[in-house]
């Protein structure tokens, strides 16, 4: 699809042309199952200081947590018995949390059960980090850019940058991980035309997974007062994901479920989303998770019923990559291409 067309396409309400076009190619591509992935969200310590994000360093307000390691592998024996074949990790950019420890958990979880995948959303790490989880046996890796534009991704991240986040994620495709990136709607500062490019910037990227979700304020970060987007841009910009990126696997997000608890994760799944991540974090940890506010709960009985209100089908399969890229994985960094993805990136994303 072309950059024109995608801007047109954002600039004006949607109409149900779009909607069902984004159904159609997730019927060709993905077909009506719903894969679930169990979450947990293990550490809200991150010594980032994104403007957006409730877990950033300079909250002071936020009563942090670690859970312990056993805690952990304990939590993702009982998402395994609930059927389900995907664990999520998530933290904030903990270096609480060493490489050698996550790689133990890692381990621990693939020598019990080995038939499930486990799924890594951890932050930037050291490169070395990376190949240690892989060889420790993690298959996915979650690293959402948030924005295509360098410059209000530098203002969003202090002390970050988009070439690094692009590099990393080129690497994680490299050494063999299903990678997931991801872009947040409505950020303050963004227009129409970096939606666009965070569009086909996924598509540069040749993604397993995007996560897409609203931007929802947090009352102890810099940008407490700015509005969320509406509904109907957040679902033209995931139905746009499905026609551009075809069969990579679209989560119908919690933020989703936030900005409309009623209807948005029955929408989203209805115009091209194909996953929904139920929460299996304990209660008390569970609410010091803020990384917006308001954040609403979705558990597994909650996701059943969000999948049979869209009239699809709960799958608890692995519900692996659907991208063939075995011919150009690679082992290691040194083997990263002289064309870049930031520079493809630059390519795609012109008029």
């Amino acid at each position: 699809m072309e950059r024109k067309r995608i801007i047109q396409e954002l600039s004006t309400p949607a109409g149900e042309e779009l909607f069902q076009e984004a159904e159609e190619v997730c019927k060709r591509y993905i077909g009506e199952q719903v894969y679930i992935r169990g979450i947990i969200e293990f550490s809200n310590y991150c010594f980032r200081d994104c403007l957006y994000c409730g877990l950033r360093r300079s909250n002071k307000r936020i009563k942090r947590y670690r859970m312990r390691e056993e805690e952990i592998v304990s939590l993702a024996e009982k998402i395994i018995l609930c059927g389900i074949k995907t664990v999520v990790l998530q933290s904030g950019d903990d270096m609480g949390f060493s490489a050698e420890t996550l790689s133990r958990i890692i381990s621990k979880i693939k020598k019990r059960h080995p038939e499930v995948a486990i799924t890594l959303c951890v932050g930037e790490r050291d490169f070395e980090d990376y190949k240690a989880f892989k060889d420790a046996g993690a298959d996915r890796y979650l690293l959402k850019q948030e924005t295509s534009n360098p410059s209000l991704y530098a203002r969003l991240h202090p002390g970050q940058s988009l070439k690094k986040r692009l590099e990393i994620l080129e690497y994680l495709k490299r050494i063999g991980y299903q990678i997931g990136a991801g872009n947040i709607v409505g950020l303050p500062g963004q227009r129409i035309e970096d939606l666009a490019d965070d569009l086909l910037l996924l598509q540069a990227l040749e993604v397993d997974m995007a996560g897409i979700g609203p931007f929802i304020p947090q009352q102890d970060t810099p940008l407490a007062n700015f509005a969320p987007p509406g509904l109907d841009l957040t679902l033209r910009v995931l139905a746009l994901a499905r026609i551009i990126t075809k069969n990579a696997h679209l989560p119908a997000t919690t933020a989703l479920a936030t900005l409309d608890p009623q209807r948005g994760q029955i929408l989203g799944l209805r115009i091209g989303a194909n996953v929904l991540m139920p929460d299996f974090t304990p209660e008390g940890y569970r609410e010091r998770y803020t990384i917006y506010d308001n954040k609403r709960r979705v558990d597994l009985e909650e996701a059943k019923k969000v999948v049979r209100k869209a009239r699809k089908k709960f799958s608890t399969d692995r519900g692996d990559s659907l991208k063939n890229r075995s011919s150009f994985q690679k082992t290691g960094r040194e083997e990263i291409s002289s064309q870049s993805v930031f520079e493809r990136r630059r390519y795609a994303c012109a008029d």
